[in-house]
């Protein structure tokens, strides 16, 4: 099981001119290669999966009390596994949750250590303007993605809007996306929290399929339930005369100056069949059948 996680979309250097034309030769040998790396990927995931019930320490901010019924895989197992689909990931990743059973979604998780965030921005947000600099954020990182042969991305609309709840310092938001140019209605959706700390924030990032989103939203809920901030790290511990507050607002973790800094999660739409169908989607990845390969030949999963 695994996949998806994010990376600086700056700094990425000038994605080569798209090639003409391909011949067969050069193209069996970029698929033999991709297969190899992922398959190598898979393997050092399984290699160090853990099954829940168990206690997931993320970083000296907070701990999971990661459920039955859920698998974590920790970096640098799991940022292989996402280099391999077509991700970058930085020192902000922490780590892949994964269902143990047949379910068709991951969520991938991560801290941001930039400080407090102000939150007063969120009454005055405006959701268009939102989408509309993700969808700049996306094109931009598409240029990594032709580097390596991947398909570019597209992000469509809203699943659902910004919301943010002032009392738990929660934020939630999905964008649809799908791959660039496809004309079909097969959209993949990424399905976004957040958990405001002291120092920073931590992300929890549930990716499915945009039919699915409904089914696995309490899944979102539940892991994100299980998610608590250290005693000293919680939003409310905060000491304005020591302490230092992050660069931009709560808007910013939707698009704009965070999404620019910390880039966005990419993912080959066609993984290899012998191992999962995937989807792409705008901040995130989707695989479908992840679960199936973490359960392959792993009695313990």
């Amino acid at each position: 099981m695994l996949l998806a996680c994010a990376l600086a979309a700056t700094n990425t250097g000038n994605a080569a001119s798209p090639a003409t034309s391909t011949s067969p030769a050069t193209a069996a040998s970029t698929a033999n290669s991709l297969e190899a790396e992922q398959e190598a990927a898979f393997k050092a995931a399984k290699a160090v999966q853990k099954a829940g019930p168990a206690d997931i320490t993320l970083r000296d901010q907070a701990h999971l009390q990661l459920p039955a019924g859920y698998i974590w895989v920790p970096t640098p197992a799991a940022a292989q596994l996402m280099h391999s689909m077509g991700n970058r990931t930085d020192d902000t990743f922490i780590g892949a949750i994964f269902p143990a059973d047949d379910a068709d979604w991951m969520a991938v998780v991560k801290f941001v250590k930039d400080g407090y965030i102000k939150d007063d921005d969120a009454k005055d947000w405006n959701a268009d303007d939102l989408l509309k600099s993700l969808k700049e954020g996306t094109e931009a990182a598409n240029e990594e993605r032709a580097k390596r042969g991947i398909p570019g991305i597209e992000v469509t609309g809203w699943a659902q809007k910004p919301q943010y709840e002032a009392q738990t310092h929660r934020l939630v938001w999905s964008a649809l996306s799908k791959k660039k140019g496809d004309t079909g209605d097969r959209q993949g959706v990424n399905y976004n929290t957040y958990a405001l700390g002291r120092e920073g924030y931590l992300s929890l990032n549930l990716i499915t399929n945009a039919k699915d989103l409904d089914t696995y939203k309490p899944d979102a809920a539940k892991l994100l339930g299980a998610l608590q901030y250290d005693d000293g790290k919680k939003y409310a511990d905060f000491n304005s005369s020591t302490d230092k507050v992050a660069a931009y607002g709560l808007a910013a973790l939707v698009a704009g100056v965070a999404v620019k800094k910390l880039g966005l999660f990419a993912l080959a739409l066609a993984f290899l069949a012998k191992f999962a169908k995937i989807a792409v989607v705008a901040g995130g990845a989707a695989i479908w059948g992840v679960a199936k390969i973490f359960k392959k030949k792993n009695p313990e999963a």
